[in-house]
């Protein structure tokens, strides 16, 4: 008897090899038997109706470490086909907490600056009630949908150790020391691995670089050289915010990799377009440098240019405008008084169009609003910004400004999407196939209104494999699947072969894209988000279990924490 039985589906299971017709049996949350018209009993059919049968896919960078505790299903990612995430990235756990609250309110205020996450949300919306990271993992456990790996993170340990000091020098070898504990007992747990950032993009709530910027190269080089005694563990960092193009930042990967014994340190984020493959190519580099010398570092792709999303209200990526950092980390009720002031909007516009590296961001008038909540705002969503002030016979940032100000700063603004051309793609998929890059750095559960790069997987399938006919089906699954598998030694995932784990996904070929992003005010504390659904992924199976079915989201919890050195060797 089996537990699940797919039948009339077209496996493709993950090696990148030719796909067959073939049912799927499912036993114990296990693939029990793959073939042509298998008998026995099932308690549940799914009828494939010719569908394509694939391994789900793993999302190798995300923040789900807060969205866990109000939403289990770690959504939208799972409607795009993701079966397996990986968290803690950048520095960034929310384990291990000490005693004193006030760091745990400082973690919730750097993430909610940092990695764009509503503090109310933060606040109402997840317990703080842990201490230690395997605290933190068993809390974690029975409420997810999908599974999730998570890495021990490189700030919340210095918080701990070093509290307040941790965002004003380098840490004493006593402090590494109770770190390096720290770390061992997170390991200990069934973390994942460590992560760490430098990059200068990573300022906490009130401006300064997160605590693990501050950190000495021996401080990050001790850490990692706790993972020679843990299987299945991995480092990630970003060790400079345009990825690994300075000796720095290229030696620092590589002696992060041979101080963990060779293991693989991965890093983000790169995006790909036509006009720039010269460029990744040389940060690809930081790759052939490391294997030459016994190391591994693997860049992230994010399979399509990041549009950002701008808001007043979080001021992430504005406040690089220089002397705008000072308004953007503001009180909210004194941040609109500033905006408001006319006196101040001559301060702030000047500024932005000095020579400056972020000069672009103030073209306010190339801007489109994409959405608004205040009826005051009704008629500008999808308009752009010199088409408004045009309207209203006022200057563009006036206008700007006055849109966001009607919204309580929350309008979502920014240039609108450029369709990729048939040259970036190609471009995409020579990087992919390089085998110094792998598809990954969605961000999902991060900058929740600025970046909507979790429908990743439903892009890569409707854009470069059916539109422009650059790889086929089969490679891209491979590429989205087994390899993300392969790089964190997930054990039995990323393929569809008998006795793997059933983490499966039914894709109708055909019709398989994205649905529109917009929107979405579901948060705790009433905050709103970026979302989308898909189409053609109207079936998923976590475990033989299914997640999603006829589109939407099951009340089916069957993942489970993926714990270094037993879900991944």
């Amino acid at each position: 008897m089996y537990e699940t039985l797919i039948r009339g589906g077209w496996v493709v299971n993950g090696t990148g090899g030719q796909r067959c017709r073939a049912d799927i049996a499912i036993r114990n949350g296990r693939i029990a038997a793959i073939g042509p018209d298998l008998d026995g009993q099932a308690e549940r059919i799914i009828d494939a109706d010719s569908r394509a049968v694939c391994p789900g896919f793993i999302d190798i960078h995300t923040h789900f470490d807060a969205q866990v505790f109000w939403d289990g299903t770690l959504s939208p990612s799972p409607l795009h086909g993701v079966t397996s995430v990986i968290a803690g990235n950048c520095g960034f756990s929310i384990a291990p907490l000490s005693d004193d609250p006030a760091d745990g309110e400082y973690l919730m205020r750097m993430l909610s600056r940092v990695e764009g996450m509503p503090i109310e949300s933060l606040r109402e919306g997840v317990p703080w009630n842990w201490r230690t990271t395997a605290e933190y993992l068993d809390a974690v456990d029975p409420l997810l949908a999908v599974n999730a790996g998570f890495k021990v993170g490189h700030s919340a340990l210095r918080r701990v150790v070093m509290g307040e000091a941790a965002t004003q020098r380098e840490a004493t070898g006593d402090e590494v020391d109770s770190m390096i504990s720290l770390l061992r007992d997170g390991l200990d747990a069934g973390g994942i691995g460590f992560s760490s950032t430098w990059s200068t993009t990573h300022n906490d709530a009130e401006g300064r670089p997160v605590p693990s910027r501050h950190a000495s190269r021996d401080e990050v080089l001790a850490l990692c050289a706790q993972l020679v005694d843990y299987p299945g563990t991995s480092l990630e960092m970003l060790a400079a915010a345009g990825g690994p193009l300075d000796d720095e930042s290229r030696d620092l990967l590589c002696d992060m990799s041979l101080a963990a014994g060779g293991r693989q340190v991965n890093w983000n984020v790169m995006q790909v377009t036509a006009g720039n493959v010269d460029e990744c190519l040389r940060k690809l580099d930081a790759s052939t440098y490391a294997a030459q010398r016994g190391a591994r570092v693997v860049a992230l792709t994010v399979p399509m240019v990041i549009a950002a999303r701008l808001s007043m209200a979080s001021g992430f990526v504005l406040d690089a405008i220089p002397g705008w950092a000072e308004v953007m980390f503001l009180p909210h009720e004194d941040k609109k008084r500033v905006l408001a002031d006319p006196v101040q909007r001559r301060r702030l516009d000047d500024l932005a169009q000095s020579d400056h590296p972020f000069r672009r961001l103030a073209n306010w008038g190339a801007m489109t609003v994409f959405d608004t909540v205040s009826p005051a705002n009704r008629g500008v969503d999808g308009r752009t910004v010199a088409d408004i002030a045009a309207e209203r016979g006022c200057s563009e940032f006036d206008t700007l400004l006055d849109v966001c100000l009607a919204d309580d700063l929350l309008t979502s603004f920014g240039r609108a999407d450029v369709p990729a051309t048939a040259a970036d793609w190609q471009a995409r998929v020579d990087i992919w196939r390089d085998g110094r890059a792998v598809i990954g750095a969605s961000d999902a559960g991060a900058h929740l209104d600025l970046l909507a790069t979790f429908n990743y997987p439903t892009k890569v399938l409707a854009e470069p494999v059916r539109q422009h006919g650059l790889l086929s089906f089969e490679e891209a699954i491979h590429l989205m699947t087994a390899v993300q598998a392969d790089l964190y030694g997930l054990v039995d995932r990323g393929r569809l072969v008998e006795g793997a784990h059933a983490d499966v996904v039914l894709i109708d070929e055909a019709t398989v894209e994205s649905d529109p992003v917009s929107m979405r005010p579901d948060l705790p504390g009433g905050a709103a988000r970026l979302y989308a659904g898909a189409t053609g992924v109207d079936d998923v199976l976590v475990g033989g279990v299914p997640v999603v079915a006829g589109g939407a989201f099951t009340d089916h919890r069957p993942g489970r924490v993926l714990r270094g050195g037993t879900d991944s060797l």
